[in-house]
C-alpha cells in the first residue's frame, strides 16, 4: 500500500486544526455582525440626510431672499415708472392750465378795460345824450335807424358784460385746476420719494443677499443649481416655441402663404450681427469655473456688463415669441424668433419694452439692461439658439 505524501498529510492536518476555529463563528454571530454593520450604515445615511436637509434649508433661504428682493425691486421699479409717467402727464396739464390762466387773465383785463370805458361814457353823458340823439332826427325813418343803433349798442354792452363774467369764471376755473394739479404733483412727489426710499432699501437687501451667496459655498452651489434648473427650463421652453413655429409654418404653407414673413435671413448674418448692447464681456460661452469654490456651471450665452437702464437692441429682425418678468435665475427675459429655427434670448433685463407677437427690426429697442436674477451685477445675458441648441454668440456678433 502506498503511503500519503508528506505535503498531503500536512494539508489534512491544517484542515483538521482549522475546523474548530470555523465552528466557533456560529451563524447567529455572523448575522448579528451584519445587523450592526447595516445599522451603522443606516445611521450614517440618516445623519447625512439630516445634514443635507439643514444645508438645503440654509441654501434655499439665501436664494429665496434674493428672489424675493428682486420681485419687490421689479414692482417698485414699475411703480416708479408709472409715477414718472404720471408726473409727465401732470406737468403737461400744469403747463396747459398755466397757459390757459395767463391767456384768460389777459383777455379778462382787455374786456374789463373796454367795459370801464363804456361805463365812464354812460356815467359822463347819461341817458340825456341818448334821448337827444333820438330827438334830433329829421324824419321818422332816421328815428327808427337811430333807435336800432341804440338797441345794438345796448346789446353789445350786454354781451360785453356776459363775456366779462364768463372770462372771470374761466380764470377762476383755471386757478382751481392749477391748484389741483399742484396738489396732485405734491402727492405724486411724496409717493415717488417713498418708492425711491424703498428702492434704495431693496437694492441694499439684494446686494446683501448676493454677497451672502458669493461668500458661502453652500449658498453659491444652491444658486448654481437654480441657474442650471432655469437653463433646463429654457431648453424646454425653446423646444415648445420651435414646435409651435413648425406647426405655424406648416399651416402657412398649406394656405399658400410665406411661413416666415418675419425672418431676417438670420443665418446670413453669421459673424456680422451688431451687439445687443455695448459693454464689457464678463461671461463667455461654455463652462465657467468659480475660482473660489471650484464649482463649474455652464453658460449658454455671453454676459455683457453695462450700466443700469442701457437700451437693449434686437440683433436682427424677428418676432417676439416670449417675455417674462420673473424667469428664475434669468430674471426678466425676452425671446425673439428670427425664422428658420433661430432664436435670440435677452436676460436680466430691468424693463421690457415689447410684447408677444410684436415684430421688431434689427436695432430696435426691446428692453433695458438690469440685474434681475444676476449674480454678476448689472449685465445683459445674451443667447443664440438654433432650435434648442445653444450656439456661441461671439461667433455671430461682429
Amino acid at each position: 500500500m502506498r503511503r500519503p505524501a508528506p505535503a498531503v498529510l500536512l494539508l489534512a492536518l491544517g484542515l483538521l486544526c482549522a475546523a474548530p476555529l470555523a465552528a466557533q463563528e456560529s451563524p447567529d454571530s455572523v448575522a448579528a455582525s451584519k445587523r450592526r454593520e447595516l445599522e451603522e450604515i443606516s445611521r450614517r445615511a440618516r445623519e447625512n440626510r439630516e445634514a443635507a436637509g439643514r444645508l438645503k434649508g440654509q441654501e434655499t433661504k439665501a436664494v429665496s431672499r434674493l428672489r424675493s428682493a428682486e420681485r419687490d425691486l421689479n414692482l417698485t421699479r414699475k411703480r416708479l415708472r408709472n409715477l414718472q409717467s404720471r408726473q409727465n402727464q401732470l406737468d403737461r396739464q400744469l403747463n396747459s392750465a398755466q397757459n390757459s390762466l395767463e391767456r384768460n387773465t389777459a383777455m379778462l383785463e382787455q374786456q374789463r378795460a373796454t367795459l370801464a370805458r363804456r361805463l365812464r361814457g354812460l356815467y359822463k353823458y347819461g341817458a340825456v345824450r341818448e334821448l337827444e340823439f333820438l330827438l334830433s332826427t329829421t324824419s321818422f325813418a332816421q328815428l327808427l335807424a337811430r333807435w336800432d343803433y341804440l338797441v345794438m349798442i345796448g346789446e353789445q354792452d350786454r354781451l360785453l358784460l356776459e363775456q366779462v363774467r364768463a372770462r372771470k369764471e374761466d380764470v377762476e376755473a383755471d386757478r382751481r385746476r392749477l391748484a389741483l394739479n399742484l396738489s396732485e404733483i405734491g402727492r405724486n412727489a411724496r409717493r415717488t420719494s417713498v418708492q425711491n426710499t424703498r428702492l434704495a432699501a431693496l437694492r441694499r437687501e439684494r446686494a446683501s443677499s448676493v454677497e451672502t451667496i458669493r461668500s458661502q459655498r453652500e449658498a453659491y452651489e444652491a444658486a448654481a443649481a437654480e441657474l442650471e434648473k432655469t437653463a433646463r427650463s429654457i431648453q424646454k421652453l425653446l423646444a415648445e416655441l420651435e414646435r409651435r413655429r413648425r406647426e405655424e409654418a406648416s399651416r402657412a404653407r398649406a394656405q399658400g402663404r410665406n411661413p416666415q414673413s418675419y425672418t431676417g435671413d438670420f443665418a446670413k448674418g453669421h459673424g456680422a450681427l451688431d451687439w445687443p448692447v455695448r459693454g464689457s464681456l464678463v461671461g463667455r460661452f461654455g463652462p465657467e469655473r468659480n475660482p473660489r469654490w471650484g464649482t463649474t456651471t455652464l453658460n449658454n450665452g455671453v454676459d455683457i456688463g453695462a450700466p443700469m437702464g442701457t437700451p437693449v437692441k434686437a440683433v436682427a429682425k424677428g418676432r417676439v415669441d416670449y417675455t417674462s418678468e420673473d424667469y428664475g435665475a434669468y430674471g426678466q427675459i425676452v425671446i425673439l424668433n428670427h425664422g428658420d429655427g433661430y432664436y435670440t434670448l435677452y436676460g436680466h433685463l430691468s424693463q421690457i419694452l415689447v410684447s408677444v407677437g410684436m415684430e421688431v427690426m434689427s436695432g430696435g429697442s426691446i428692453g433695458s439692461v438690469g440685474d434681475t436674477g444676476s449674480l454678476k451685477g448689472t449685465i445683459l445675458h445674451f443667447e443664440v439658439r438654433k432650435g434648442g441648441t445653444a450656439l456661441d454668440p461671439e461667433d455671430w456678433l461682429r
